[in-house]
């Protein structure tokens, strides 16, 4: 019998996970694997990295938003813990698992059970922590903050939107320079994302040709511009075009530097963040995780 430690968000989206707590035991149990939950309700992770490392468990199932997932990634990455990881999305957006097709509760545990696991790419800030989906910067990455979480429960990312929407009459730009590999760009912006995968901020496919096991981080900088050309650029990522507009900057690299003179508000996997000046620099494969049979096959 296999062993695995369940480490989850017991409020993540609407406390989903809890009242699906014994179905999910269940589920691993009667295919011979034994699973301990752990209740993460703070960041006091002594004991998680004690059983982490104790060599009992073969592998670790997160399940909260995205925010909770770095977390546990952190906790493996820290203390060089070699040990595959599931993800159960129980979050608002969830952006990790939806780059790796995983789009609810029941497909994520058959894909864990599957066994199939890929080593992803994984961002690495200022040599001190790291992101799987997004590190974010500017006007809109905040909402998530102050959005009601009765909006979130019922509207999910759409409520992100709706209150970005309502922000716009207040957007302010920052000056930025962002050195990645042999590009130089400085200016004034409205918003920078880094983004490892297709999807951020709960978009979808924002970036068709993203890709998690490349070794690239894929920048996007939102120039300066007026409300109405915010606003096209906002409707076009929502209906899935191609952001092909001449106040976006797009470019892969594999290292970058972002400095700034105006303070910045910021996020990492939709957590709040300090972490700026930021040095980023892309681990390859770096950390290894349950993924479908299709993104499986396409990376063999």
């Amino acid at each position: 019998m296999k062993n695995a430690l369940f480490v989850y968000n017991p409020i993540s989206g609407g406390r989903k996970v809890p009242n699906e707590l014994d179905y999910i035991l269940s589920t691993f149990q009667k295919k011979g694997i034994l699973v301990q939950p752990y209740r993460l309700i703070d960041a006091n992770n002594e004991y998680l990295v004690s059983a982490l490392k104790s060599g009992i468990y073969d592998f670790v199932i997160a399940s909260g938003g995205d925010g909770t997932i770095n977390f546990v990634a952190n906790i493996l990455l820290d203390n060089d813990i070699k040990m595959p990881i599931g993800v159960i999305p129980s979050g608002t957006c969830n952006d990790f698992a939806k780059c790796l097709g995983i789009n609810s509760l029941h497909e994520s545990l058959n894909i864990i059970l599957q066994g199939r696991t890929l080593m992803c790419d994984v961002g690495h800030i200022n040599n001190s922590h790291y992101f799987l989906s997004t590190f974010a910067g500017g006007n809109f990455v905040d909402v998530s903050f102050s959005t009601n979480s009765e909006l979130k429960k019922n509207f999910g990312p759409f409520a992100y939107y709706l209150k970005g929407l309502s922000e716009v009459a207040n957007i302010k730009s920052f000056d930025l320079k962002v050195t990645a590999d042999e590009h130089i760009i400085e200016g004034k912006f409205i918003l920078f994302l880094i983004v490892n995968g297709k999807q951020a901020a709960g978009f979808p496919n924002l970036l068709n040709d993203a890709d998690f096991t490349d070794g690239y981080m894929d920048i996007i900088l939102v120039k300066k511009c007026s409300n109405i050309n915010l606003a096209s650029i906002f409707f076009k990522v929502l209906s899935k075009e191609s952001v092909n507009d001449k106040n976006v900057i797009i470019l892969k690299a594999k290292k970058c530097e972002l400095t700034s003179r105006s303070p910045i508000a910021l996020t990492v996997d939709g957590e709040k963040s300090e972490l700026f000046p930021a040095a980023i620099e892309f681990k390859h494969k770096l950390l290894e995780v349950f993924v479908p049979q299709n993104i499986y096959d396409l990376n063999q």
